[in-house]
């Protein structure tokens, strides 16, 4: 919601904290999503559906980008794409609070891989 008011004519010191958090939160969280991959699925598919998940996550911000587009187009503004994407946001935080933990005895058990 804070990146229409950093943007600016030139590069300004606010985008480039923007920037440096943006980095830091992709390093934060890639690795855990490759972990929670390969403990879900196992060592033996589970790199293969991180892959799955990062080329949906790649689709999704190319229909993102278009969509951003069109609006723009549409009402000559970003504005409402940074609303929608605002939104979106706070509704997949909300969700995120519906995922429960596994149970103990309904964890996959370990492939052969792991021993």
């Amino acid at each position: 919601m804070t990146l229409p008011a950093l943007l600016g004519p030139t590069p300004q010191p606010s985008i480039w904290v923007f920037i440096v958090i943006y980095g830091l939160d992709w390093v934060a969280t890639v690795p855990p999503t490759v972990m929670l991959c390969r403990d879900v699925f196992g060592a033996d598919i589970g790199a293969i559906v991180f892959g799955w998940i990062f080329a949906a996550h790649q689709v999704g911000a190319a229909i993102a980008a278009f969509g951003a587009g069109a609006i723009r187009d549409s009402t000559g503004s970003y504005g409402g794409a940074f609303w929608t994407a605002a939104i979106l946001c706070l509704v997949a935080a909300g969700l995120s609070f519906a995922i429960r933990p596994l149970r103990a005895d309904s964890a996959p058990a370990p492939s052969a891989a792991t021993g």
